[in-house]
């Protein structure tokens, strides 16, 4: 395929089509998040739009597969078209430049093709039938060979008329979704496991802008541990943008929690106070919200249980997009979206280091309540320290 013809780049959308008087707005924004996407590719963009269509247009020397590569990190671009855009120069040249654009994306002819005309602009001489009828023949006197097919083409040409006329027969899928930012902010909850990159991943999908926490417990878990999640958000904002990362010193909690509670609680407690620590920082970042990567049943901290436990220290609602996901689920999205190999690095974390032979899997919330107490003379203190201590990295 000869990519030197293409300049433009048609964005399609799909849910952001019903959003009736307030598409507008999810328009603009995802017109942002494409500047913003582009804004590290070499070359100069502009990005504008039209009534139900996102243009993207390239300057000279622009790389072809990097804008491509991009744009299928964006959220709410569901389709990404390479197009030819052409001015009205009558329709004898509109049908030369069909047949150049089909030899040069199609140097193989053995298949079957169909014309879709689309006629935005109605005082063009002919209706979209008419140039569907003639369009076709003359594809198909410059390549005989080629194969009428009306109910499945392999290629569908699409010929819209407009102010231009844009050409395109290539839809390369885009991640789906919400532009980032039109669904709130929320505070994910990061470990250096397979899940809880996913779950970001996925609540970003739907719009959502995300700043995260990581629990470090050094010396029990190393500096490559803690770089292990960097690079982990890293990868996730390749598609969520900026991530403010709060790394927490999260030792001396977990100490006092193994000195002074009972074993079989320990997972419980701490991640009550996990969710504590995440919603000071939630607060103090704006978010509306707690995401985490649990999954009912996976591990005792993960029984409805144990999460009616965990929620009930929380002001704030928590999403959990991976609740009813078994493990090859959310393995199957880490591998789509480049976190697995990351994850699967032999580096623990604060919550493989202090876990209980023998859990309990349906805790009591009064009884964890009553037992949280036995930490009342030092538990201010250490979570002053915490908040003292946190480093925060932005990610990009």
């Amino acid at each position: 395929m000869n990519k030197e013809i293409f300049h433009t780049f048609l964005v399609k959308y799909a849910e952001i089509g019903i959003k009736g008087k307030n598409r507008y707005m999810f328009e603009d924004a995802l017109i942002s998040q494409i500047q913003r996407g582009l804004s590290h590719v070499e070359g100069k963009f502009s990005v504008h739009k039209t009534p139900g269509r996102i243009y993207v247009d390239c300057s000279e020397g622009f790389d072809y597969d990097e804008v491509i590569d991009r744009l299928k990190h964006i959220f709410g671009i569901i389709w990404i078209c390479p197009v030819l855009c052409l001015e009205d120069k009558g329709f004898e040249e509109l049908g030369k430049d069909i047949v150049k654009y089909f030899d040069d994306v199609y140097p193989d002819k053995n298949l079957t093709f169909k014309v879709n005309a689309r006629r935005n602009r109605k005082n063009y001489p002919m209706d979209s039938m008419e140039i569907n009828a003639a369009l076709g023949e003359a594809i198909l006197d410059a390549y005989p060979e080629l194969k009428v097919d009306v109910h499945k083409p392999q290629v569908m040409l699409e010929v819209e008329i407009r102010d231009l006329i844009y050409v395109y027969s290539r839809m390369i899928p885009g991640p789906g979704g919400m532009p980032v930012g039109t669904g709130g902010r929320g505070m994910l909850l990061l470990s250096g496991g397979i899940d809880s990159p996913v779950a970001g991943w996925m609540v970003s999908k739907r719009g959502v802008s995300i700043d995260a926490v990581y629990f470090h417990a050094p010396p029990y878990t190393s500096e490559r541990a803690k770089q292990k999640v960097i690079d982990l958000a890293k990868i996730i904002a390749e598609y969520t943008g900026p991530i403010r990362l709060h790394i927490v010193n999260f030792t001396d909690i977990q100490l006092a929690i193994y000195e002074k509670c009972p074993h079989d609680e320990l997972t419980i407690i701490m991640r009550r106070y996990m969710m504590r620590i995440a919603e000071h920082y939630a607060h103090e970042c704006g978010a509306i919200g707690l995401i985490t990567g649990e999954s009912i049943g996976q591990v005792a901290s993960q029984t409805m249980a144990s999460m009616v436990s965990t929620n009930e220290v929380c002001e704030l609602p928590v999403y959990r997009p991976l609740v009813a996901f078994d493990k090859q689920d959310i393995v199957t999205i880490a591998e789509k979206i480049g976190t697995y190999e990351t994850s699967i690095l032999p580096f623990e974390d604060c919550c493989t280091i202090f876990v209980a032979k023998h859990p309990v899997t349906k805790p009591n919330v009064n009884i964890i309540r009553k037992h949280e107490h036995h930490l009342d003379d030092v538990i201010e203190d250490l979570l002053n320290k915490v908040y003292e201590t946190t480093e925060v990295v932005e990610v990009k």
